[in-house]
């Protein structure tokens, strides 16, 4: 079992505050988030007509993203949407797709044909792509072929960068350091960061790889599936399916957390979702919450109008450090 540090030092300088980007998992899943076309597809490009008129630039998808007879919906919305924007403004924008590296894709060229799926459902725009997870840990001789075929597709100029998901300080060395010798930057790593996933803030843990390597470090499920949002409150609106019963399991044993959030948001005229974001932040990581809504942006937008202190965030670190409970980690992450 992992140990918990008792601190979460360093944090990011000011200057190095990051900004915050759109993720869509919501987009096209049923499972969580009860995704039906006719409901959601016209909110979902308003959504994304509103985070691109408050300045919102990274988009982050995968291809595996979409339940059911929805896989690849994800992709596909964000790749029209982006499409009906003048030329300038989707050029400006960093569409982020991750492929999954199932049993079946194998080899340099495993990626091919998803790769090109991707691209075709991004209307072109594949700005940078990204492993969804290691293999390490069941297979670790798949990984390196099918990231050397990403990197042959940026040095194509199929895409502009490369990026990973769900790695640990140990794998990032290697992967970064091989990229290297092909002459590829590896731009990115994607991990699960939140108030109750501190895990990879800790001394010495991926997120100094990040800093030391000049990786930028990004958030995912910064809100914990909308705990840290405090939108629900205890056995009034829980959400129904897994969401719920994770709800149920977590939420009697964060009060503090939560407590002491919403004291920092009351003081600055904030929501709580900000707090969870700009404590993210704080810490030299982008937090790409799933936005769903305008209301949802506009929330996000206001996040970037402020910052945690140095005094609020050594507190939140405290909390989130000595709750006996955590988000459920991902499975593929590596060491």
């Amino acid at each position: 079992m992992q140990e918990r540090s008792s601190s979460l030092e360093p944090a990011a300088p000011a200057a190095a505050v990051p900004a915050i980007g759109v993720g869509t998992w919501a987009w096209g899943n049923q499972f969580l988030w009860g995704y039906q076309p006719e409901r959601h597809d016209a909110e979902l490009e308003a959504t994304f007509q509103r985070a691109v008129a408050q300045g919102f630039r990274f988009f982050d998808t995968a291809d595996s993203y979409g339940t059911g007879r929805f896989t690849g919906r994800s992709e596909t919305l964000l790749g029209r949407f982006a499409a009906a924007l003048p030329p300038g403004e989707r050029e400006a924008l960093c569409l982020a797709t991750k492929l999954a590296p199932f049993p079946w894709r194998l080899g340099r060229g495993g990626f091919g044909r998803a790769f090109d799926a991707s691209s075709e459902r991004l209307r072109g725009k594949l700005d940078r792509v990204q492993l969804h997870w290691s293999t390490a840990r069941y297979a670790p001789w798949q990984e390196g072929p099918l990231l050397d075929g990403l990197a042959d597709r940026v040095l194509a100029g199929a895409a502009t960068s490369l990026g990973v998901s769900n790695m640990g300080p140990q794998r990032l060395r290697r992967v970064h350091r091989h990229l290297a010798e092909r002459g590829v930057r590896l731009a990115s790593l994607q991990v699960q960061i939140s108030l109750l996933a501190p895990e990879a803030l800790a001394p010495g843990g991926v997120a100094d790889c990040c800093r030391e390597l000049g990786v930028e470090l990004i958030a995912y499920s910064p809100l914990a599936l909308g705990l840290l949002s405090d939108r629900h409150r205890a056995g009034e609106s829980w959400p129904v399916g897994p969401r719920g019963v994770l709800y149920r399991r977590l939420w009697p044993r964060i009060t503090p957390l939560l407590e002491a959030m919403r004291a920092v948001a009351h003081a600055r005229g904030a929501q709580v979702a900000e707090v969870a974001l700009n404590w993210c932040r704080a810490h030299g990581a982008m937090p790409i919450p799933g936005l769903r809504t305008p209301a949802q942006v506009d929330g996000a937008a206001a996040a970037l109008a402020w910052q945690l202190t140095t005094a609020e965030r050594r507190e939140l670190d405290r909390l989130a450090l000595a709750l006996p409970v955590r988000m459920p980690a991902n499975p593929f992450q590596s060491a």
